[in-house]
This record gives C-alpha cells, sequence and structure tokens, in this order.
C-alpha cells in the first residue's frame, strides 16, 4: 500500500512555489541497500511537492569520489559526509557553499543541544571566515550501557543516573561476588579504538565541551593534564582485574564482537558493556532489546555540573554544487516528516525535537532517542576529527599499550609525537 505522507502548510507553499522551475538535483552518500531505498523514499516526497528532478548515489568509496569531484568541477548537489571533518577540509578549499541565513537559528531553536549542532557544521571558508556548511540528518548515540535486565532484578541492582553512583554499583558487583564489565578492544587492524570512545565520553564528562574541540584540534596538547585525567578514568574501569571479565590482561586481546557475549552466558561473566547503538547486531540471534538486553545512559557525574552530555556520530548534509533545488532540500530535512520516514524504517536517531516519537520503529529507537534529545552537549566522535594518523592510528595502539599497563602521560606524550610529526 503507497502511504502518503503529509507536509506542513508552510513546507508545501515554499515547495510549490518553486515547482515552476524545476532543477536537477543529485545527492551523493554512503548508503547503499536498504538504507539506500530509504533515503530514495524521502526524496521522492521531496521531489513530488517541489517539482525538481532528484536523484540518489550511493558508493563505499564516497569520502575519495567526493573530493575527486570536487577537484574536477562535477560534484553532485548535495553531498552527505559520514565525518565532518572532511566537510571542515573541503569548506577550506571553497568546495562546499554557506547554507542560508537563519539556518543556524532554526537548528539552534529545533535540535536538542542546538549550539552543538551548529558548532559540528561550522567551518573557516576559504577566507577564512566561519559559516555554517551543512545540517546534521541521521545521528547515532555511542554512550550507552548495555545489560540484560534479568540479571540487574535478581540481584535489586537499580540502573545508576549519575558516573558516582555507576562507579558504586560496580563496586557492589564485585562485593556481590559479580564481574561488573566486559570490555573488549581487539577489532584487527583497528584494534584499539573502542577504548577511544571511552575516553571521549570521559573527556565530556570531565571537562566542558570547550576543552573537548581544543583537544580533538589539537589546540590542547594530547599530553595535556585534562587528557591524560580522561584515559585514567577509562583505566579506573579497564585496568582492575576485578572489574573486567578474563582481567585486565584480556581487555586488549578481547575482540570488541565478542566482548559482549558474557552478558548472555550462565552464569554471567559481566553485568556490563559499555558500546555504542550497533552493538546488538552481535548478541545472540534472537535477543529482544527491551527484554532479554536492554541499555541506559552513561551517566555524567553530579559532582562535575557538566550537565548531560552525549557522544556519538551523524551524517552531515552539505551543498557540494549549489542550485536553488539544493537549498530547498536542505529546508526540507528540517521538516518533521522527512525524519519521522526515516524512523518508521528503523536505524535513525534524531535530535530534532519536534518529531512525532510514536513513529518510531520500536520501543528501544524511542528510548534511545530519548537520550539524544535529552542531551545538553553533543560531541562527535573525537578519534574521527582527529588526523588519520592520530584517530585511527596512534591513539588506538596507544590505547592497547595503556590497557597493558603503560603510564598514561608517557602514552599521551607519544600520541602528541605522532601528531607533531603530521604537522
Amino acid at each position: 500500500m503507497k502511504r502518503t505522507y503529509i507536509l506542513g502548510a508552510a513546507t508545501v507553499a515554499a515547495l510549490a512555489g518553486q515547482a515552476a522551475n524545476a532543477e536537477q538535483l543529485t545527492v551523493f552518500g554512503t548508503w547503499l541497500g536498504e538504507e539506500q531505498a530509504t533515503v530514495e523514499r524521502i526524496l521522492a516526497v521531496f521531489a513530488e511537492q517541489s517539482g525538481h528532478d532528484v536523484s540518489y548515489v550511493g558508493s563505499d568509496s564516497f569520502e575519495q569520489q567526493i573530493v575527486v569531484d570536487a577537484e574536477a568541477g562535477s560534484a553532485p548537489n548535495i553531498a552527505v559526509f559520514p565525518q565532518p571533518g572532511l566537510a571542515s577540509d573541503m569548506a577550506a578549499r571553497g568546495f562546499l557553499t554557506p547554507l542560508r541565513d537563519g539556518t543556524a537559528d532554526w537548528i539552534r531553536e529545533n535540535y536538542a543541544a542546538g549550539q552543538s549542532w551548529v558548532d559540528l557544521a561550522t567551518y573557516a571558508g576559504p577566507d577564512g571566515e566561519e559559516d555554517l556548511y551543512g545540517m546534521f540528518f541521521r545521528v547515532d548515540v555511542k554512550s550507552l550501557v548495555w545489560y540484560v535486565p534479568e540479571n540487574f532484578e535478581d540481584f535489586g541492582y537499580e540502573i545508576p543516573e549519575t558516573m558516582e553512583e555507576l562507579k558504586a554499583l560496580t563496586d557492589q558487583m564485585v562485593a556481590d561476588g559479580e564481574t561488573p564489565w566486559c570490555i573488549g578492544l581487539g577489532s584487527g587492524a583497528a584494534t584499539g579504538w573502542p577504548a577511544t570512545d571511552w575516553v571521549e565520553d570521559m573527556m565530556l564528562r570531565t571537562q566542558p565541551p570547550a576543552v573537548y574541540d581544543e583537544w580533538v584540534s589539537n589546540e590542547r596538547p594530547f599530553n595535556d593534564p585534562a587528557i591524560i585525567n580522561a584515559i585514567e578514568e577509562f583505566g579506573y574501569f579497564a585496568r582492575n582485574d576485578d572489574y573486567v571479565a578474563g582481567g585486565a590482561g584480556a581487555v586488549a586481546t578481547t575482540d570488541f564482537r565478542d566482548s559482549p557475549k558474557g552478558l548472555f552466558d550462565t552464569p554471567a561473566q559481566c553485568l556490563m558493556h559499555k558500546q555504542a547503538s550497533f552493538i546488538p547486531a552481535f548478541f545472540p540471534e534472537g535477543t529482544e532489546i527491551g527484554l532479554d538486553a536492554d541499555f541506559f545512559y552513561f551517566p555524567a557525574y553530579e559532582g562535575q555540573d557538566l550537565g548531560a552530555p552525549v557522544l556519538g556520530a551523524g551524517t552531515l548534509w552539505a551543498i557540494t554544487n549549489e542550485n536553488e533545488a539544493a537549498h530547498e532540500l536542505i529546508e526540507f530535512i528540517q521538516s518533521p516528516v522527512a525524519h519521522e520516514m526515516w524512523m518508521e524504517a528503523g536505524g535513525f536517531l534524531t535530535p530534532h525535537k519536534g518529531v512525532d516519537t510514536s513513529k518510531f520503529s520500536s520501543d528501544a529507537a524511542r528510548k534511545m532517542n530519548d537520550i539524544l534529545l535529552g542531551a545538553t552537549t553533543f560531541r562527535f566522535d573525537g578519534s574521527d576529527l582527529m588526523p588519520g594518523g592520530v584517530g585511527a592510528g596512534s591513539f588506538w595502539t596507544g590505547m592497547v599499550d595503556y590497557t597493558g599497563g603503560a603510564d598514561a602521560e608517557a602514552v599521551a606524550t607519544s600520541i602528541q609525537e605522532s601528531w607533531d610529526a603530521l604537522k
């Protein structure tokens, strides 16, 4: 059955007014398969309302191809960046068009932690002047702790609401003869990356957002005391033999895909696992989220008074070949219907405060999105914003060294030296 989606009167009027001036519009992104089909359904609604001829192209080599196309003068009208760092680089080279006046105000007013989303998409252009160059549409959340409700019920554990409570719960589990955490950093050539998420989350829970930003841009060196402290906050959990399944020595060698399986063993090998929203893909087949497994927000320190920060990722829609249709599409993805269509399809979270959350495909997605809507600060995965040699190199290997017993300051200094070598 064909579904009819209703747009707001203002959106319809704005789009219909342009229908007589139909243009070709190409959108380029990373989505393939089912995700591509979902994007195409959303774009079809925009095409029907606006009269523009809209097409989507997906590629698993987006990051390389968009640069090649831009340099050749054949960029698509809209590019969907999986990492804002690449968008920032292209803005500096003059390959992106600033979004229209008023867009930043709209994001501030309509997105939870709105200023965070403006900051993440504001870059210096070729003249050095800063502008808003993109809008985030589709977000992932990393600040999650997974657990088995039955295990918590058996011991009478309550969901911790602060980091202080989470640490107390960790100690209580040990006192009860249980192992609190499953942690695994193994990921083939990418071994170490799960620890970077821990450190990033700890940065947001121990330092103001501005310090996080200075860290990922290297305005603040990697061996600054604030970063060393965040590494040691990770070590509080990962380097304690009593806290981790298999002991601290198993952390670096346990594959991250296998690490949550201890939650489901009988008896359980661990009671908690910190990982992003994708990890249920590696749970035992048939695991029902909300029943067999569930999650809670990785809490902030009550004593730090830093609000409710959320770490995650997302896709940034930016104009790489300007025409009127491109600006209209950016306006369209501000409408709740664009978000709700993907919410119904699944695999989509949004900071848009105006959506109908009953449209989510599952209770788990709705609950996860509530964490996003409750965020006071959102920050992108820091390692993805760093140069590849650091964020996908020395940061990973440094965390493996640290979990193996190396000194946090020595590791941080080594990472900073690798960053200096890239400059």
